[in-house]
């Protein structure tokens, strides 16, 4: 059956299948694949391995294929997404470096079913240590093979042959050959001597990678010619409208006996399942809004202001704290004890672009664009929603508006495949704001019991530490402890929760370096020289001892302005380490604090690009400058109460204190994402300079210091 056309802006590119490519493998250990293509070759490295055990299958193998076409084009085939974290730009320099070509001679097709391999989701910081490591290898083949191909044209010993601006010249002869030559002679191909190992480029040696580079298709995006999901248009298609429930847990009844859907428009129900679809999205969204007016619903009770501290603690599974035995006698040694606990709410990710999606069928064969961190796990779950088969589903995700791990599902996607399969239309289904922030899932709230002592000397004699709800990440802490418990417990959560930036290393990280400054506070030692003293990371000392320099922590701590604090903070998450430190100052009469200046130093490997590494750590910053000033998801009598950006306050220009970032540049070490980890050291940092300010303990976030009374 044929395809469906793409839209204006996209390219059909060939259809990759691993099958196709397997009878042309040229490695002796079966990881470089080559297939002839029209115009063409595709070149295949699969890097990495499968492991079985414990009754799971474990998969860290990437498949990195790349085209090279006559006309002298070469495209990276990859299933990540470009959700404006900049894989695009460094997929194409991974490819660019080792291949020996400018970086706009090479395009990145990311995230289509239909062409891309799955190269699983995008999260966990997984595209720069994983992705781009096996791009270059991919490429590195690539390179070796125009070698060969230039020796074998030339009937010469290749050995001293070196490929440069995409092309290996003889020396003496100053005769040529390209990437495109190569593609036009498929006989060499099919001879092509075995390859293992191509040796990739050190950074030492380095031209592309390691230099600053601004987005590849950063014209596109400020010029309006990149559509995003919310922007794709298809032939005849119409626009879509669900019906939602007044509360969390209401179960529709019936429509109401008087309502009618209105003229022009189309009522598709599957019993609970409720939407519209007009010939505009206004004309569908107010048959929805009519039909909430006129609905019945079962709705069961819910407090008039929910808070989940205490459902938390009576649901959680496992021992709480305060119940083993171990850190119970670390406690009856240690000189000065304390115990604490933290809340941390639910937050919502609150992404420019709300959820979006077009589906159109073409008989039994179904295309979906949308915004997703996991192409091929939506397509699974559409394949399984409709009965069909996976090759019947193609699912396009062109570069979206931010996802901050709140995009990994595709509810979006089956809602309009399901109106769209009822009109025999394509249809398109935009989320609103207040539908973002209702019905996608939050950053799990966080509960969190600390006991910790110290002895004598200063040293941490017990540390027990107890996460209900939020999860594992960054639970780990840094420091050596005479007795330690560092533990999770599952609970049963109110609302619906999933991933966020970092995890539950934020919530972690803000429990944990909030109760060291306590601790340090109780020694009598200054907060540094704590951390420093109990510390085990040694990474994380360098980044420590770097931000305190370029902050000039000693200097600031004698001549610090009355009515300013500091703060300092530090974490390690996604085999990354940052230190951080703050000045800030708080409102009396409202008591949230103003952060004036905040310095962090930051080790994440070996750096690819320096650019988008300042454009992460900074994104990441401000992001953590949300939940520590004001983010907070309030929920009452079942549904969520402060839904919409003027309700919900995300920083603004007005909250952006001076930044000042150092980067360590670890080349001896594997590059690592920077998306997340930078997160993690805002929130204890600022409760931290808070605590120095005004001496009171902060516990909570949003952080709030004393206010004034009258």
């Amino acid at each position: 059956m044929a395809r469906p056309p793409l839209p204006p802006n996209a390219t059909e590119p060939e259809r990759y299948e691993l099958s196709e490519v397997v009878p042309y493998h040229f490695s002796p250990d079966r990881r470089m694949f080559l297939q002839t293509i029209a115009g063409g070759f595709l070149l295949l490295a699969v890097v990495g391995d499968r492991a079985e055990g414990q009754g799971r299958t474990t998969v860290t193998t990437v498949e990195a294929p790349l085209r090279f076409t006559a006309d002298g084009t070469i495209t990276v085939l990859n299933g990540k997404v470009e959700e404006g974290q900049g894989a695009r730009t460094e997929i194409a320099m991974a490819a660019a470096e080792e291949l020996r070509v400018p970086v706009s001679q090479v395009q990145v097709q990311m995230a289509d079913t239909d062409v891309t391999p799955d190269d699983w989701i995008t999260a966990g910081s997984s595209t720069t240590p994983a992705t781009v490591a096996a791009i270059r290898q991919a490429s590195a083949t690539g390179r070796e093979l125009l070698r060969q191909f230039a020796a074998k044209r030339w009937k010469i010993d290749g050995t001293y042959l070196t490929v440069k601006d995409g092309k290996v010249t003889e020396p003496r002869s100053r005769l040529s050959v390209s990437y495109a030559e190569m593609a036009r002679d498929t006989a060499f191909l099919r001879e092509a001597v075995k390859i293992q190992d191509a040796p990739i480029t050190p950074p030492a040696n380095w031209t592309t990678l390691g230099k600053p580079l601004a987005r590849v298709n950063r014209r596109d995006i400020v010029t309006g010619t990149h559509h995003f999901p919310s922007d794709i248009q298809r032939p005849r298609m119409l626009y879509g409208a669900i019906l939602r429930p007044p509360a969390y847990g209401a179960k529709l009844k019936s429509l109401g006996e008087e309502f009618q859907a209105p003229n022009g428009v189309t009522l598709v129900q599957d019993k609970e399942f409720v939407g519209f679809v007009a010939s505009t999205s206004f004309a569908a969204r107010k048959a929805a809004e009519a039909a909430a007016q006129a609905a019945i619903w079962d709705r069961p009770t819910a407090p008039e202001q929910a808070k989940p501290w205490e459902s938390f603690r009576q649901t959680g599974q496992g021992t709480p704290a305060g119940k083993d035995e171990a850190i119970n006698a670390g406690l009856a040694r240690a000189t000065k004890r304390i115990e604490a606990t933290f809340e941390v709410p639910y937050i919502q990710h609150a992404p420019m672009e709300p959820r979006a999606a077009v589906a159109e069928w073409n008989g039994d064969r179904l295309t979906v664009w949308t915004g997703t961190s996991g192409p091929f796990r939506v397509r699974q779950d559409l394949a399984e929603a409709f009965g069909l088969k996976i090759e019947q589903v193609r699912v396009i995700i062109p570069d979206f508006g931010g996802g901050f791990g709140g995009k990994h599902t595709g509810e979006a996607a089956i809602e309009a495949a399901r109106l769209a399969r009822e009109v025999k239309r394509p249809v398109a289904l935009r989320w609103t704001r207040q539908e973002e922030f209702t019905w996608a899932y939050c950053r799990p709230a966080a509960l969190i019991d600390i006991r910790a002592g110290i002895d004598s000397n200063g040293n941490l004699s017990a540390w027990e530490f107890v996460n209900y709800n939020a999860g594992n990440s960054g639970i780990r802490g840094p420091y050596r402890a005479g007795a330690l418990r560092e533990e999770f417990l599952r609970t049963e959560s109110p609302l619906r929760q999933g991933s966020y930036r970092a995890l539950a290393s934020t919530a972690n990280n803000f429990a944990r370096e909030t109760l060291i400054d306590d601790l340090a506070k109780a020694a009598g030692k200054d907060p540094l020289a704590f951390r420093l003293a109990n510390m085990k990371d040694d990474r994380l000392r360098l980044v420590l001892e770097a931000v305190a320099e370029r902050f000039q922590w000693e200097k600031l701590r004698r001549e610090l302005r009355q009515g300013r604090g500091i703060g300092i903070a530090c974490g390690n998450e996604k085999n990354s380490v940052v230190a951080t430190c703050v000045e800030v100052e708080v409102d009396p009469r409202t008591g949230v604090p103003r952060v004036l200046e905040l310095c962090q130093a930051y080790e994440c490997g070996k750096i690819v690009n320096p650019a988008g590494l300042l454009q992460q750590a900074e994104g990441c910053i401000l992001m953590g400058l949300g939940p520590v000033l004001h983010e907070e998801i309030r929920y009452a009598n079942g549904m969520i109460s402060n839904g919409r950006f003027r309700q919900y306050r995300v920083p603004r220009m007005a909250d952006v204190p001076k930044l000042d970032l150092v980067f360590l540049d670890r080349k001896d070490a594997p590059s690592n994402g920077a998306g997340e980890t930078p997160i993690i050291g805002i929130a204890p940092a600022v409760a931290n300079a808070v605590f120095a300010l005004t001496g009171a303990p902060v516990r909570k976030m949003p952080i709030r210091g004393p206010r004034q009374t009258a």
